[in-house]
């Protein structure tokens, strides 16, 4: 028999919400602890979730002996430092998406994780749903001929006042929050990683992105646009163009139990169904697997890298103007 992990989490996010599920029910983990900046807010977050620690502090969380991965769920600006020292405390850990705001910050942490010898990995839920294996079969098969283009958005009214999404110094930006997902989905599909870049950017008064529209050139004239926004009202969607056929996905970064893609080719259109487990298990799954089985986690450290890097990219694109090489 395996034996269970204890997971701890690093903050009271909201994000928490969507893995305490598949921690309780997981055979092989346990959620004991929870952390906060003070003991009150954790203890009333322990109780409200019938977590049986809580902590009064970040460090107190990695002093725990017994404590085997940590969920960091802080806003973006802090990942890079509390998973750095998650790790040196001995800690495994799956860090919230976007993995870090800087180059530097990623190979810190991914130095960290080699030094330490403990398992670290990006939380990108979606790659490990069974709606984005299909897609990725159907795209590999060919039935969708040669890959011409890809089109996707993810959107949503950010109605929060002082949230730390307005904020750049706080690694704020919808691209961060969630132009990251249709970037990750069109490198996971092409296979491979774009050779140039354009952006453009509506700033807020935080300085951070509340609009991006951005363009990725892959080789063989593959091509990919999308947006992301604060400002527009929820929407999420990809679709993928080949030269005998499209695919549409109408949920594809937060799929259900239940899902479809429309595949049409010239006057037919299929509709394929894909049942999925629950949404963040693949996630806690996949963990466990790489900490107990020795398994290579299906988000690389090198995957995290090149996303962060393109995103860097078209942040740069955007403040010039110019067309930027990854």
């Amino acid at each position: 028999m395996e034996r269970i992990l204890n997971w701890g989490l690093l903050s009271t996010a909201k994000i928490n919400r969507a893995l305490i599920k598949p921690l309780n029910a997981s055979k092989r983990t346990r959620l004991l602890a929870v952390a906060s900046r003070n003991i009150s807010s954790a203890e009333a977050y322990a109780r409200e979730w019938k977590i049986p620690r809580a902590h009064g502090s970040y460090e107190a969380l990695l002093n725990d002996p017994e404590i085997d991965v940590i969920y960091n769920s802080l806003p973006n600006h802090l990942h890079a430092e509390w998973t750095i020292k998650a790790l040196r405390a001995g800690k495994h850990v799956l860090c919230e998406k976007p993995f870090a705001v800087s180059l530097k910050e990623v190979d810190a942490m991914i130095a960290a994780s080699k030094e330490t010898g403990k398992i670290l990995a990006e939380a990108f839920m979606y790659r490990h749903h069974e709606q984005t294996t299909k897609v990725k079969e159907i795209v590999d098969s060919g039935e969708l001929g040669t890959l011409q283009l890809i089109k996707g958005a993810f959107s949503f009214k950010l109605e929060r006042e002082g949230n730390y999404r307005w904020m750049t110094e706080m690694g704020g930006g919808s691209i961060w929050d969630v132009g990251c997902y249709p970037i990750s989905y069109a490198r996971t599909i092409v296979g491979a990683e774009p050779v140039d870049v354009f952006g453009w950017q509506v700033t807020g008064e935080g300085g951070s992105d509340e609009v991006f529209v951005g363009q990725m050139r892959f080789k063989n004239d593959v091509h990919m646009q999308f947006d992301s926004s604060f400002r527009c009202p929820h929407r999420s969607y990809l679709e993928i163009v080949g030269s005998e056929g499209v695919l549409k996905i109408s949920n594809p970064f937060k799929p259900g139990k239940n899902n479809t893609v429309q595949l049409i080719q010239e006057d037919k259109e299929k509709t394929i169904n894909i049942r999925g487990g629950e949404l963040y298990m693949g996630e806690v799954d996949d963990m466990c697997d790489a900490v107990l089985q020795g398994k290579p986690p299906r988000v690389s450290l090198a995957d995290s890298r090149n996303n962060t890097a393109v995103i860097l990219a078209l942040l740069e694109s955007a403040k010039s103007g110019k067309l930027v090489i990854v």
